[in-house]
């Protein structure tokens, strides 16, 4: 059973209300979210990457189906955001949700924002027709790896292969 309960308004902005905290809202990006966007990710990566966000959130953040980029803010600004899209066939993978990128403020952590993320996100795969998630991810990102794991996900049927090109 699910702890949240989603409602959308009549913009299709998803809203969480929890008694303990403001309203947490689910939103689409758009490109005003860029540099709360980069922000973010540099502070957890250490890198900046501007041009990278930007053409994400155009690729993304548009209403287009079966592609989604994900804001979560209250009165206070933004929270996080996840990212995702339904691939079909690769590999003979029938369609299926793919996770890649999901990140909330450092001390916004422990919270459940990551969740509301990502089970809005499944949500909207649902609506698609989908009926499993897969992410990627660094062995040793032992934090996003527990929060994957929290959210009921395991090691899938796929083994990733890569070769280095000279």
């Amino acid at each position: 059973m699910r702890e949240y309960q989603f409602q959308s308004d009549i913009n299709g902005t998803m809203v969480v209300e929890k008694a303990h905290r403001s309203a947490i809202r689910i939103r689409t990006a758009t490109e005003s979210d860029l540099p709360s966007v980069t922000a973010l990710d540099g502070k957890i990566t250490g890198l900046a990457k501007p041009d990278y966000w930007h053409a994400l959130i155009r690729r993304y953040g548009g209403r287009k189906q079966e592609r989604y980029f994900l804001i979560a803010e209250n009165d206070g600004g933004m929270l996080g955001f996840i990212m995702g899209e339904v691939r079909a066939w690769e590999f003979g993978s029938p369609p299926c949700g793919w996770v890649y990128a999901v990140n909330v403020e450092p001390d916004k952590r422990v919270a459940g924002i990551g969740t509301m993320l990502f089970e809005a996100l499944c949500d909207r795969f649902r609506q698609n027709g989908v009926a499993t998630v897969r992410t990627m991810l660094a062995r040793d990102d032992t934090l996003i790896m527990s929060f994957f794991r929290s959210q009921g996900m395991m090691a899938g049927p796929y083994i990733e292969l890569e070769a280095q090109l000279d």
